[in-house]
């Protein structure tokens, strides 16, 4: 099953009389459960590709599906209404709520989605276990290390169980050891939930790990590796 289609797509943007091309007649299909990189370098138009994915974008022309719907040209509350449904996120920079704990943090996307108190507590007492960090639920993100962040910002992607998260640079701002720890989480709640992983980095710590390879250059995918050819290091 497919749980993100990108057809022909493409996005220009216009600063004056300025155009640039961030993407150009791009195609990509995801698979459900598939743990994906998409790698290049700067400007190459991986971040514009997730946030297009991610439906905090919309394309100039083509079509972008997530679960089998068209959200190209869904007004900004309707393309709000699928990223609650069906996506999660995590971000280079953690993005928590400097004055909530751990555990409001991941609590909030539920809190959002009308959950019951009982559900609530049972869902981020469950992800703080998940991603390690049952002791540390009372701290607020000033009282957590980069890599402890990193990993409620994972817990919360997760809340309210979509189909597919998306991860912008996710280790860019991590150490070896913590970027290995919080790969290693993702690969497992992969496995382990069956949910759909597209990252972008450059990393090759993070691009390790990844099933499959989708590289971009100039705003256009130039070559996808799947698990075969990654094992063999083509």
């Amino acid at each position: 099953m497919d749980v993100a289609k990108v057809e022909n797509v493409t996005r220009v943007f216009r600063i004056g009389k300025v155009e640039t091309a961030a993407l150009r007649g791009v195609n990509l299909t995801v698979e459900s459960g598939e743990f994906t990189a998409l790698v290049g370098p700067s400007g190459s138009g991986k971040t514009t590709l997730l946030q297009l994915i991610g439906c905090l974008d919309q394309p100039t022309s083509g079509r972008v599906y997530i679960n089998g719907k068209d959200v190209s040209k869904l007004s900004r509350n309707q393309r709000a209404d699928v990223r609650r449904g069906a996506l999660g996120f995590i971000f280079q920079f953690f993005a928590l709520i400097p004055t909530l704990t751990a555990y409001e943090n991941i609590e909030m996307p539920l809190l959002l989605a009308g959950e019951k108190a009982s559900a609530r507590k049972a869902r981020v007492t469950e992800l703080l276990d998940a991603v390690g960090l049952s002791d540390r639920a009372g701290n607020r993100p000033d009282q957590l290390s980069g890599g402890q962040q990193q990993r409620v910002a994972i817990a919360r992607a997760l809340a309210t169980r979509p189909s597919l998260i998306l991860a912008d640079e996710p280790t860019a701002n991590l150490d070896t050891p913590n970027g290995q720890q919080v790969m290693e989480i993702m690969t497992r709640l992969n496995q382990e939930t069956g949910v759909t992983f597209v990252f972008a980095t450059h990393d090759p710590r993070v691009i390790k790990y990844a099933h499959r390879v989708v590289t971009l250059r100039d705003g256009c995918v130039v070559e996808t590796a799947g698990e075969e050819k990654i094992a063999a290091g083509v």
